[in-house]
């Protein structure tokens, strides 16, 4: 039972990671097109950075709670405090970064 647990729990964590990656992924890649339809459409150069800045924020915020989540749930096999330790440390910089992440974009959507 416990080498399933240990399976299971290895799974759901790469799973998650590779969910975060793809939408930090598919977000960078959704920015950059609004960036270039903006500006090739001559628009104000500020509103297209303003919009696929936001496009990027939403992204980078989702992805970083897909890649806290599997942190968290790998935290289940860390065995020492070594790595629990680390897994505090990666997941406080994940978090401070989501933090800043949304109070960017609501200082944006505020600015709209």
């Amino acid at each position: 039972m416990a080498g399933f647990m240990k399976s299971f729990i290895m799974i759901v964590t790469y799973f998650s990671q590779i969910i975060g990656i793809l939408v930090i992924v598919f977000g960078m890649s959704k920015g950059f097109i609004t960036f270039c339809k903006d500006i090739f459409a001559e628009k104000n150069t500020f509103d297209a950075f303003k919009r696929s800045r936001m496009e990027l924020g939403h992204a980078f915020s989702l992805g970083l709670g897909f890649l806290i989540g599997a942190s968290i749930t790998r935290s289940t096999l860390a065995p020492n405090w070594d790595d629990i330790g680390k897994l505090a440390a990666i997941i406080m910089i994940r978090t401070i970064l989501n933090f800043f992440l949304l109070r960017d974009i609501i200082a944006i959507n505020k600015a709209s």
